[in-house]
C-alpha cells in the first residue's frame, strides 16, 4: 500500500490501537512516515490504523484502518481499506510469478510466430 503526500505539509503515523486511532492520538506512533511517497508492506494479516500526524488534519478525516486478510490457498493476498465517509475498497495483490511466466511465454511464441509468418513473406 502506498502513501503520497506533500512531505513539506504532511506526514503519516501507525497508530497502535483503534482507540488512538478513533481519538486522532497521534503522540505515540508505532512508525512514523515522512518522505512522501511511502509504501507500507501488508504482509500479516490484522488490522492497521493509519493517520495524518497532524491531530487537527486526523480530526478532519484524513486517517484510515486496514484489514489484511488472511492469505488464501492459491497465495492470493486481499486488503480491504477503509477510511472515514468513504465506502471499503478491495486492493489486490500484484499476481503470482507463475501468471507472468504465463504470459512471458506466450508473448515470446507470439513473437516467433510473426517472425516466421515475415520471413516466409519475405520469402527466406
Amino acid at each position: 500500500m502506498g502513501f503520497t503526500y506533500s512531505a513539506a505539509q504532511e506526514n503519516v503515523v501507525e497508530l497502535k490501537s483503534k482507540e488512538e486511532y478513533e481519538a486522532c492520538d497521534v503522540n505515540n506512533p508505532i512508525k512514523m512516515y515522512t518522505n512522501g511517497l511511502d509504501n507500507v508492506p501488508l504482509e500479516e494479516e490484522g488490522i492497521r490504523y493509519f493517520a495524518s500526524g497532524k491531530p487537527e488534519s486526523c480530526k478532519n478525516g484524513l486517517r484510515l484502518h486496514v484489514e489484511v486478510q488472511p492469505q488464501a490457498k492459491h497465495h492470493h493476498i486481499s486488503a480491504v481499506v477503509t477510511s472515514e465517509g468513504s465506502a471499503g475498497a478491495t486492493a489486490d495483490a500484484p499476481a503470482s510469478p507463475s501468471a507472468s511466466t504465463r504470459i512471458s511465454g506466450l508473448s515470446y511464441l507470439l513473437f516467433v510466430g510473426i517472425l516466421l509468418c515475415h520471413l516466409i513473406n519475405q520469402g527466406l
